[in-house]
Order: C-alpha cells, then structure tokens, then sequence
C-alpha cells in the first residue's frame, strides 16, 4: 500500500514513524530539506523536497498510483489545496487533511466530497475531547472507550498507599467487589500482559478494562472516589485550550483559562460566555496562588512549552491538586515521566496518529478491520475492537478450547448492548463486539489474527 505523507512536522513525523514500522511504502513531502534529510536516516522512506499542493511535487511523489494522501502541515489552506490537487490527479485516491481552525473545521467536513477528503483530523479537537472526558468523570489517568461507550479501558498509576498494592490479579475481584480485567501492566517501563497470579506493586501503571458502571464502581468500593471538576483552571491560551472550555461549558462546567497574551485573551473573552480569562504570566507563582490554585481540584496545563507545561503541573501536584492534566508535545522517555507527578499525560499527535493508523489498517484490511484501536502502556501494547462475522473462525466455541497467539488476550465481549469480561467457557457469536488486548508486535489487523 502505497502512501503519501504531506508535511514532515510532529504529526508527519509520528506518522511516518508508526506507518513505516508496519512496512507501508511511504513517501514524505515537504519544504524543509533538513527535516526531509532526517526522516530518511530515521526511516525507510522516500522523501521529496517541495510544495505539497502543486502538482509538480504529487507528481514526483507518485500520486498517480497511490493509494492514501494525508495531508499534515501545519497551514489549513495548504492541507485543503493539496487534497483537491492530489485527488484531481488521482480520483480513486483517498485524502485525509489536518485541519485546526474551527473556522474551516465544520466546512471541511461538510463539503468532504467537495473538497475530495476521506476524513479530516484535528489533534487540538481530539486532545480537548480527551481531557474534557477526564475532567468530566475523574479517577483515572485516561480513559478508552469501546463498543459505543459501553466498555472502558481505563489506566491507573499505583503510588503511595493505594489499595491495589500487594494485590494478587486472582484476588482483585473479590477487593473491588466487581468484574474488572487487569489486561496489561506497564512495570519499569516494560510492558507486561499478566495472568492471574501476578502481584501488583508500587510503580506500576495497571490497565483494567469493564463495564462503564464497573469501572465506577470499582473506585467507589476502592475508596479513592474523586469529586467531579469545579472551576478547573487551564494554563495557557491555545486552540486546545479554547476547545476545551467550549466543552466545559456544555457540560455546565466554568472553567478558568490564564494565558499572557492580551490579545488572545480578548479572542476568548469574546468567543466563551461562561470562560473566566485571566491575562497573566504563569511563571509568577504568585499569580497562580491568587487565581486558586490552592482550591481547584482539576488544573490542565496546555502552553507550547512543555517545559512550563510541567513546572506548573509538579507546582499544582506540590499544592496538592487532586486532578493534573499535562499536555506534552514530545513524549520520548516514559521511564522520566514516570518519575515526575505531572498527572495525566496527553499528547495531541500521538491522539490523531491513532486514529489515522486505525483507517489505513481498515483500507489495507477491508473484512474484518478493527473497528476502534488504541495504544496503551507507551504503545508497546494494543487495544482493538473488532465485530464479529460469518468469515470469523471459532464462533461458538469456548474460549479455552482456542489456541491463541502469545500475550493475545480477549478482553471483553459485548452481546445485544451487554458487555461481559469473558472466562475460559466464553464464546462469541456472528454480532458480537471483542476487545482484544496484545503486544503491538503480535500484527493484529482484522480478528483471525489472533489465532494461533
């Protein structure tokens, strides 16, 4: 499958990192001869140097017989202008753009077929819908959703006195009163698929999937129940930062967004009617103080200094903030972060590169695709929704009665709109909703890889 990569900056670069792992041919365009000269070394790529939406460089690039376009500079109006180009020269060409401004989102999809895209992507939107979720119902460091929001894969970080230390994976249910799976454990940086006579320890960021209303009421019989937000306070003035208060704001949440420059701050001012906008600079701790960081329980830092973004979110850790939301744009080290209490953790591209990863698998593997995919303890592990099908092998059979891959696990399976976390006499049937837990290296693409 051939695919064409437009723009070589941190979602490009992401990209081509994840989708040349898996071996697809791609080819990168952009203007920066540095930035192309480096991805070369890095990976096994083509790499062309010119503008992205003339016709020249998609020639060069081979459009002619291509098979996706994801157009990912940093300029809405480049994005747009390659995908019309690109499909122009090759109709059978699916086009995904990034488009950030909400002025042009909600045209962009609109006039899709006008415009030639397949779909279009938002890491500054996705990023906000993350966090929104996790301000919305807290208690977990992040939170994945399944089967049309029925089932949740969610992460926690056991530290201090937490209750779940020592614990056996056997003796987990009858602790937190209900069925919950542990489906992968990320220790020392290494991640771990467990069985069931595995020990929890202090340090490890467990993964645990349920029902919703399991989850919910497993915090609650584990007594570390968090209040839901009120008047979080955001740092820093950006199109995350904006999205995210309009979120907040349908849910009937206020929040509070500090950002420096006066006049982005005018901007929100005028486009949020239930946003308080404080024009200061956060590096003055006393600001922080007076604004309420002693008595906020949700703070979330999102300036374009990852630097900053940290120091404020260890200083609202420091002060005792039950909820810190930290947005990093380079995550290279999870053994580092692991040392720092920056909370939870998003980072805008590693988001929208999920979600792009999950449609190329789906036009690379047409029957059966997973239906959702995300990546969990660093990537090292992944989550896939699949349905059910006449061409799915097995059907019927319990499930400890089928050879699997090794570390593949079957997480949970939702029937009729009823989710269950299978045992060894489960079966699936042709409808049935499977999340399937393995290591990213274990390939699965569509369902009957997970058989042996």
């Amino acid at each position: 499958m051939k695919i064409i990569i437009a723009g070589a900056g941190k979602v490009g670069e992401t990209l081509t990192a994840q989708l040349s792992e898996e071996n697809y041919e791609i080819t990168l365009i952009d203007t920066n001869a540095d930035t192309l000269e480096a991805c070369v070394s890095a990976y096994d790529v083509i790499a062309v140097h010119g503008n992205c939406a003339t016709t020249a460089s998609l020639t060069d690039a081979g459009v002619e017989n291509a098979d996706l376009l994801i157009a990912a500079t940093g300029n809405d109006e480049v994005n747009l202008l390659c995908s019309v180009t690109a499909h122009a020269l090759n109709e059978k060409l699916h086009t995904i753009a990034r488009i950030r401004d909400p002025e042009y989102t909600d045209d962009a999809v609109r006039m899709r077929q006008s415009y030639g895209l397949s779909m279009v992507f938002n890491p500054e939107k996705q990023a906000a819908e993350e966090i929104a979720r996790l301000i919305r119902y807290p208690g977990f460091l992040r939170r994945d959703t399944f089967a049309k929001g029925r089932t949740e894969i969610v992460e926690l970080k056991l530290e201090g006195k937490h209750p779940l230390i020592g614990v056996s994976l056997s003796a987990l249910p009858s602790l937190v009163k209900c069925k919950v799976l542990v489906c992968a454990v990320l220790r020392d940086g290494k991640p771990i698929i467990p069985s069931g006579t595995f020990v929890l320890a202090e340090g490890d960021r467990i993964f645990v999937t349920a029902p919703t209303k399991n989850l919910t009421l497993m915090l609650k019989n584990l007594k570390i129940v968090k209040h839901k937000a009120k008047n979080p306070i955001i740092i820093g003035g950006g199109r995350i930062s904006y999205y995210l208060a309009d979120l907040l704001e349908k849910s009937g949440i206020s929040a509070k967004i500090i950002e420096k420059d006066r006049e982005r701050c005018e901007a929100l001012a005028a486009a949020l009617a239930r946003t308080e906008i404080v024009c200061g600079n956060v590096g003055h701790r006393t600001l922080l103080e007076s604004e309420g960081l002693r008595t906020t329980n949700a703070l979330v830092t999102l300036t374009d200094l990852d630097e900053l973004n940290m120091l404020v979110s260890i200083y609202g850790t420091t002060w005792g903030v039950p909820q810190v939301i930290t947005k990093l744009s380079h995550v290279e080290d999870s053994k580092i972060l692991d040392t720092l209490p920056v909370g939870s953790v998003i980072c805008p591209r590693k988001l929208c590169a999920s979600s792009i990863l999950r449609y190329v698998r789906a036009m690379d593997h047409q029957t059966g695709a997973a239906i959702t995919v995300h990546s969990l303890a660093e990537g090292a592990v992944e989550a896939s929704e699949f349905l059910v099908t006449t061409e799915t092998l097995y059907r019927g059979k319990a499930l400890r009665d089928i050879r699997m891959k090794k570390n593949v696990l079957v997480a949970s399976i939702t029937r009729a709109g009823e989710t269950a976390i299978p045992d060894g006499s489960s079966e699936f049937e042709v409808g049935d909703f499977i999340v399937v837990v393995a290591p990213s290296s274990a390939e699965i693409y569509e369902l009957n890889d997970i058989f042996a």
